[in-house]
């Protein structure tokens, strides 16, 4: 056994312990963090498959936006964790029984690509030794904006329309602040800022207020 091969099932270990530490940790906090974990050994096992653009995308996306929002919003909210587990024996078996689905489906996949003939592995390698002058990055990009260019472009504008959404349905406006039009300030003029006056330098001082005794004195006289 070589070193990759030693990484990988080191890898693959630590991922398969993270992922039932997941579903078992009685802590939300720490199933977020044992999350975190499995998907740092999964972006390891993409980088052995050299499939360096995934790794990169799940630790920038997931690791580095979506796992500490989900940390940040699990820590801040109170979850009643009692209440969340009262069902949970009840629904045990419909969940146990779709694990089991998926889980045959997968290995009928993956048994079926391990099943591969020689011949295929042949041309699998011949494909791999001419697309060994371009990298995994490019190639995908290459793909991305030139095949699947308006798949993408559909895709950017849904997720642009959902964004406007979330900011619209969470955006409540204070009573206690005063809200500047837009077309007022493009309207606006340099009149309407700054007024000049023009000031006589040597204008007298005005004379000073007189005392209280003095004024009350004249008034009597």
């Amino acid at each position: 056994m070589d070193v990759k091969t030693g990484f990988f099932y080191l890898f693959s270990l630590v991922l398969l312990f993270a992922a039932f530490r997941v579903i078992t940790a009685r802590n939300p906090v720490h199933a977020v963090l044992y999350l975190i974990l499995a998907f740092s050994q999964a972006s390891a096992i993409w980088l052995l498959l050299q499939a360096e653009f995934l790794a990169i995308v799940l630790v920038l996306v997931y690791l580095g936006a979506v796992l500490v929002l989900f940390l940040f919003v699990v820590m801040m909210l109170d979850v009643d964790v009692e209440g969340l587990r009262q069902g949970f024996w009840k629904h045990f078996p419909l969940a146990g029984a779709i694990g089991v689905l998926i889980a045959l489906e997968m290995a009928a996949v993956l048994m079926g690509g391990f099943r591969a003939t020689d011949e295929s592995r042949n041309l699998a390698g011949a494909a791999a030794q001419a697309g060994a002058q371009v990298s995994n990055t490019k190639a995908l990009g290459i793909l991305l904006y030139t095949e699947y260019l308006y798949p993408v472009q559909v895709a950017a504008c849904i997720l642009l329309v959902a964004m406007i959404a979330a900011i619209a349905l969470t955006l409540r406006g204070r009573k206690d602040t005063r809200g500047v039009r837009a077309e007022d300030q493009v309207r606006v003029r340099s009149a309407d800022r700054v007024a000049l006056v023009k000031v006589d330098p040597t204008r007298p001082a005005p004379p000073p207020p007189p005392a209280p005794a003095a004024a009350a004195e004249e008034k009597k006289t």
